[in-house]
């Protein structure tokens, strides 16, 4: 395991947001406790824009992750070291804009999202191996958010064939 990094590193903006506000200084599951943060914050953060801003903040919220991720790993030392976390939190609350606004259902979805992300299934663990800078910091993430949105399309279909639903 990559040694944590100091908690100094917050007080410069780039790390702040690469490092997910803190949350990937987790001693523990770092990437997990940058998804549970970004659940927290999706609600407060998705009330005020319409859709269609909401997702041009996310665009500009992957991009500007490109060059912080790859700034902040530099710094560690680290590509992709486990506390930045800014490629879980944008790509959690891209699989939350897309997911009905119930416990269950977001529940299922950031469990899902972790999933992948953890497991890095084809083409995830490629793209991972093959981008070793900022944007593959971001890119697999982004997959990751893709195959979750895609099991939670077929979940639903399915539900929705039940009896009674």
């Amino acid at each position: 395991m990559d040694p944590r990094p100091s908690p100094r590193l917050l007080r410069h903006p780039v790390h702040l947001v690469s490092l997910g506000f803190g949350s990937g200084l987790s001693p523990v599951a770092p990437g997990t406790a940058g998804t549970l943060a970004a659940w927290l914050l999706y609600a407060p953060l998705r009330a005020p824009f319409s859709e269609t801003v909401f997702l041009f903040l996310l665009l500009a919220g992957f991009l500007a992750g490109i060059p912080a991720a790859q700034y902040t790993g530099r710094i560690l030392g680290v590509a992709d070291h486990g506390a930045i976390v800014w490629d879980e939190m944008v790509a959690t609350w891209l699989v939350l804009f897309f997911v009905p606004a119930t416990l269950i259902w977001q529940a299922i979805a950031v469990a899902l999202f972790r999933l992948f992300d953890i497991l890095k299934p084809p083409p995830i663990r490629q793209a991972d191996r093959h981008f070793k800078n900022g944007f593959g910091v971001m890119f697999d993430d982004l997959l990751a958010a893709v195959y979750t949105l895609l099991t939670l399309a077929i979940l639903a279909r399915l539900c929705s064939l039940l009896p009674g639903a």
